[in-house]
């Protein structure tokens, strides 16, 4: 989060409103196209529910008090402008205030497949929908908290837990695997990939392997883990989560199932 992004974020006026280009609206709008055929059969009935109460508009990006009009009726929960990138601190801080960050930026034609950055479609499309659900918004909100009181050593621990859940869980629902992870959703590759491939490995869920299982954030996942319910997240938050942190950190980590990252040269 502390790299630096050649994406800016737009800035709200004083009324709050986000003034979006006719072709930024339009880049939203042939995402949310594609996407909305995309997980078609893939996403987890509790993301469609959601995104049903969310109602986002096809034609042009929302705008957060929109979004907000729906979220904190359901869980108590808004989403909140941020810069492109955010330290750690300030994420933490947001998701233990129940404010769930959204860059006001979207993604360029250039990148329109994939970018390693949040957007706001990344945020709005992949995440919201999921925050309108009471036991996912409050394992988010433990996570939160957790993650703020944390020290920097275990919050790469933590790190795993928001990856492999928030960003790319899986759900073994009665209906076959079902996608609750708002990375995998608002992703047309990694939607397929997750559901349909045979070359990644599905996990049942276990909290300390998932601290111990390490990933990378510019590949398709090697490993993906997977709930029986979206209420098991309320489970987990329930749990002693630093405790199991410490359990992870003397067993150590496992060892990873992709190779390391090129170096770039020079």
């Amino acid at each position: 989060m502390s790299k630096s992004s050649k994406y800016v974020s737009h800035q709200s006026d004083e009324d709050g409103f986000i003034h979006w280009s006719a072709d930024e609206n339009k880049i939203w709008s042939e995402l949310m196209q594609r996407q909305l055929s995309c997980i078609e059969g893939k996403a987890c009935d509790e993301y469609l529910d959601g995104l049903k109460k969310l109602n986002l508009p096809l034609d042009r990006i929302p705008q957060l008090a929109e979004i907000n009009a729906v979220l904190e009726p359901a869980t108590g929960w808004k989403v909140t402008e941020v810069p492109a990138l955010i330290s750690f601190d300030r994420f933490f801080q947001l998701l233990a205030n129940k404010e769930f960050p959204v860059a006001t930026f979207i993604r360029s034609r250039e990148e329109f497949d994939y970018l390693q950055e949040p957007d706001v479609f990344h945020e709005i499309f992949g995440h919201c929908a999921m925050l309108t659900h009471p036991a996912f918004a409050e394992f988010t909100h433990t996570y939160g908290k957790l993650g703020l009181a944390a020290s920097k050593e275990d919050r790469v621990y933590l790190a795993r837990l928001y990856w492999f859940t928030i960003e790319f869980g899986l759900l073994n629902s009665k209906d076959g695997l079902r996608i609750y992870g708002g990375g995998i959703l608002s992703s047309p590759g990694e939607t397929q990939y997750a559901i349909s491939s045979d070359v990644p490995e599905r996990k049942a869920f276990d909290v300390v392997d998932v601290l111990r299982t390490p990933y990378r954030i510019d590949i398709m996942q090697p490993v993906y883990f997977m709930i029986n319910s979206i209420n098991d997240l309320f489970d987990v938050s329930q749990l002693d989560l630093m405790a199991m942190v410490q359990q992870a950190r003397s067993l150590g980590l496992h060892a990873p199932k992709f190779p390391p990252k090129e170096k770039k040269a020079g």
